[in-house]
């Protein structure tokens, strides 16, 4: 899953895009409203994190200007404006939570999980295909309830597959979500990521579609 952080100041920064690396998240950093308005609109994300009080356009404008574009991810609001009218433009202009800082880390994490959740049209904060587990609460999987170690990459594939199960997800979809905007991707690294969670979930779990991309769906026999 891929983030894009908008947040002017530096500290916070750098401390949200290692929670979120840490929690599984491919992250991209705009450190200003007109980055953020071109990234918004050029590059799929999963969720935003949005700082209103930005230099060069405040977040506001920002998140006006992506709904009007028909940007659809979700956003959450992150700023030291708490005061109810704020919050009012805030989520007028296209919000769908807002917290305010001082903040925990783990409360943004929470609110974040909810909101993709919510997005891909998941109720339970953990996903289930089949005896595979995920829990992004923990950024961990388990298969008949022994734990899968995973690498960081395979993590955020399984994670991606399990959000959007039954779907046939296409190669280039996976590409966009699954690496940050510095990441030197390659299309070809995704079957070799597939093969590898194969070896970890079963064989048999990740349909290839052939010339669409790849299914994730519960073996047979087994409850989705």
């Amino acid at each position: 899953m891929r983030i894009l952080l908008v947040e002017d100041d530096p500290d916070i920064a750098r401390q949200l895009k290692g929670a979120l690396a840490d929690a599984g998240y491919a992250v991209d950093h705009a450190p200003d409203g007109e980055e953020a308005l071109f990234l918004g609109e050029t590059e799929p994300h999963d969720a935003v994190i949005l700082d209103l009080g930005l230099p060069k356009l405040d977040g506001v404008s920002v998140l006006e200007k992506w709904r009007k574009a028909g940007m659809a991810a979700p956003v959450l609001i992150l700023t030291a404006r708490g005061s109810w009218n704020e919050k009012v433009a805030g989520f007028d202009a296209g919000a769908d939570d807002y917290l305010t800082k001082p903040f925990h880390t783990e409360e943004l994490l929470a609110r974040l999980r909810a909101l993709l959740r919510r997005a891909a049209g998941h109720a339970q904060p953990a996903l289930a295909c089949g005896d595979l587990r995920l829990d992004p609460r923990a950024a961990r999987a388990t298969v008949n309830g022994e734990p899968i170690r995973l690498t960081s990459l395979e993590y955020r594939l399984l994670h991606y597959l399990m959000m959007h199960q039954d779907k046939v997800i296409s190669r280039t979809e996976l590409v966009e979500h699954l690496y940050d905007q510095d990441f030197d991707r390659d299309s070809n690294t995704i079957e070799v990521f597939v093969g590898r969670l194969r070896k970890k979930i079963g064989p048999d779990r990740i349909e290839t579609v052939r010339g669409l991309g790849y299914r994730l769906a519960p073996l047979e026999g087994e409850a989705a």
